[in-house]
């Protein structure tokens, strides 16, 4: 513990293009854009299967298969398929970005679709009765009761990336997964540790930016705090009147 300490705190590793912040910042680049994309694929597509039904069998068994597929393997898959027909650092970018875009879809999916799903068929027909049109009822009422579930997925999506993303380094590029591989190389040790250290504190940081977002962009309603913080209010005091005497 020292030793990962003594290296975390050496100022020499804080600066130059293999420092922490630069390492960091390529981190957060690689899962940025891979979480975005899935993003994008996934919770259009789970909100369609929530709301039509259509294709959930199908997508959701598929998306369940990726889960099982190992990312290493893959990566070296795609590296292999791709790198002769792109150029420069595409070459293994790409790959890399296929492979956590692959690992992300599925929580995100499953919370778009699930959300979607358990909302109250009686808001729903609510909706209908009201005169909404289906996409209508999709987005002013199934999206906003699914809030909660949708983040959760993006949640999970985003922990698993991050964590996953290390891999880039093994393809020759950059990220926290540098210290990793660099210091496998020379049995550096705290090295080692101390990237493994970095990204566990990256993935607590993202945990609790999740957090705090979908505590003030969720409805409270929708994630059972008013309940909660209602059911530890203390009730009104009993009125005399109506207490019997002893």
């Amino acid at each position: 513990m020292n030793d990962i300490v003594t290296w975390l705190t050496d100022p020499a590793h804080w600066s130059g293009e293999d420092g922490i912040p630069a390492r960091l910042l390529e981190h957060l680049v690689y899962s940025s854009v891979a979480v975005l994309i899935a993003a994008v694929v996934a919770i259009p597509l789970g909100l369609f299967i929530g709301h039509t039904g259509r294709g959930r069998f199908v997508v959701v068994n598929l998306a369940g298969a990726a889960r099982a597929i190992p990312s290493l393997g893959l990566l070296f898959i795609a590296v292999l398929l791709l790198g002769p027909r792109l150029s420069g650092d595409a070459a293994f970018l790409v790959p890399c970005l296929i492979v956590l875009v692959v690992l992300a879809v599925p929580p995100i999916l499953a919370g778009a679709y699930a959300g979607v799903e358990e909302v109250d068929p009686s808001a729903r027909d609510a909706a209908k009765g009201m005169g909404m049109r289906p996409l209508e009822v999709l987005t002013e009422v199934e999206l906003p009761c699914a809030l909660p579930l949708i983040f959760s997925g993006l949640r999970s999506g985003t922990l698993q990336v991050v964590a996953t993303a290390t891999i880039a380094a093994t393809a020759g590029l950059g990220g926290l997964g540098r210290f990793l591989i660099d210091g496998l190389s020379v049995r550096d040790f705290p090295q080692m540790a101390g990237g493994a250290a970095l990204v566990a504190l990256l993935a607590l940081a993202v945990d609790l930016v999740f957090a705090i977002v979908q505590r003030y962009a969720v409805s409270p309603g929708l994630t059972g705090r008013t309940r909660v913080r209602r059911a530890s209010e203390p009730g009104p005091p009993p009125d005399p009147a109506l207490q019997t005497p002893a």
